[in-house]
């Protein structure tokens, strides 16, 4: 049996999975529940969660849904895979925070989740190095979204998101 592929979530669809429950977000918590993906991430990734579940902004949030810091960091904890950190890659990203996400892929030839707008530029120049990047799991070339289970909203795709498969065509 192959292993499953090898994933590595920037920080803000980690919020997306564990929080805000957001609907594009439900396929890809589904399969790492299911194990279907090998997911990555270095201590440093882990630490910058830690530090971005104390903002004020999140806390009403987290609230709604009964969460604290410490759940959150327990489902991480649960379905991710500490590992050592990556050389830094010739791909650079403007936005310094997420390099360690695309150092990491690109060392793993990983799928690579991100929402950030910088990230998603370099889209061609990272599947050039065997990474694949998306906002979501259903964008991913090869991955299908799964039927909406009946009752609940379709929810389409926002102005970004659609730009950014466009900008992918």
């Amino acid at each position: 049996m192959s292993s499953p592929p090898l994933i590595v979530i920037d920080t803000n669809v980690v919020l997306d999975l564990f929080i805000f429950s957001d609907t594009q977000a439900r396929p890809l918590r589904t399969a790492l529940e299911a194990g279907q993906f090998s997911w990555m991430a270095t201590e440093s990734m882990r630490t910058e969660l830690e530090r971005v579940l104390a903002y004020t902004h999140l806390l009403p949030r987290m609230a709604f849904y009964r969460l604290q810091a410490q759940d959150v960091l327990d489902a991480f904890d649960r379905h991710c895979r500490i590992v050592p950190v990556a050389p830094s890659v010739p791909v650079v990203c403007k936005d310094r925070d997420d390099q360690k996400f695309i150092d990491l892929a690109v060392q793993h030839r990983s799928l690579l989740l991100s929402k950030d707008r910088a990230v998603l530029k370099l889209r061609r120049r990272l599947e050039k190095l065997g990474v694949h990047t998306a906002p979501a799991l259903a964008m991913l070339p090869g991955y299908a979204a799964p039927a909406v289970p009946a009752g609940e909203p379709q929810q389409t795709l926002g102005p970004q998101a659609a730009a950014a498969v466009n900008a992918s065509a």
